[in-house]
């Protein structure tokens, strides 16, 4: 998994970077609408609105704006009808690319990620062409110089963890859970006071492609752009590329 946990590292931080733009309280607000919509506007009794709306404290996202979000969800004021969608494709050296977005007009939304796919080397496929190579399941990141593997392993193990992963090139520890059971792992790592780099309940690749210094940055680029997109929730993909060329290519 260390080219899932390297890049999911890096998105987080960019994250970080283009929220103090602005940049991801849209893609927030759009998320606590529909995770309000789909299982109403009680926080602790919603765990994907929950995992929204701590997602916009992180980002310093007003209390106010959550409120509207939710009570947009919920039908309490009018807003924009959004809905899921789900777009899966091939990017440069053969990855497989899975898209998740939130839009109020499809046909709008699948003509753009399909010009960003061709303009990158890739190409958008039919439904269900890549997602057999994911399994979804909950991501936690774990900075190492926060706790010893061992103890990280005890608390997450006892919580119902699946797995620890400690890539000798990362600089998190990768938890991986099933997603029901992601919020009890999460939470018995909190009640320990060790800190979390990141956290997502997503698609990981059951194996990686790797990809050389030749294709990483058009892979990259695909990658970002896709993120960048104002319509998109979530990217996931399979490629490998080594953390050095990674940090390289994101100067």
């Amino acid at each position: 998994m260390g080219g899932h946990s390297h890049w999911a590292g890096i998105k987080h931080k960019k994250a970080i970077l283009d929220a103090k733009k602005g940049k991801i309280f849209t893609k927030i607000i759009r998320e606590i609408t529909i995770a309000a919509k789909m299982g109403g506007g009680d926080i602790d009794g919603n765990p994907r609105l929950r995992k929204a709306v701590e997602d916009a404290k992180e980002v310093n996202m007003p209390q106010d704006n959550i409120k509207r979000a939710i009570m947009k969800g919920t039908g309490q004021i009018p807003g924009a009808v959004f809905e899921e969608i789900t777009y899966e494709g091939y990017g440069p050296g053969g990855i497989a690319v899975i898209v998740e977005a939130t839009t109020d007009n499809k046909n709008r939304t699948f003509g753009e990620i399909r010009k960003i796919f061709e303009d990158h080397g890739g190409n958008l496929g039919a439904a269900g062409c890549v997602a057999w190579m994911f399994e979804n399941k909950g991501y936690i990141a774990v900075p190492k110089n926060s706790v010893s593997e061992d103890d990280l392993m005890s608390v997450v193990l006892e919580a119902g963890a699946q797995d620890l992963s400690n890539d000798p090139e990362a600089e998190n520890y990768d938890v991986y859970t099933s997603p029901q059971d992601f919020e009890k792992v999460k939470k018995a790592i909190e009640d320990k006071k060790i800190p979390i780099a990141s956290s997502e309940v997503g698609l990981i690749p059951k194996n990686e492609v790797k990809v050389g210094e030749d294709k990483a940055k058009q892979v990259l680029d695909l990658m970002e752009e896709l993120e960048g997109h104002d319509d998109v929730k979530n990217v996931f993909s399979n490629f490998d590329i080594a953390p050095e060329i990674i940090e390289k290519l994101m100067k």
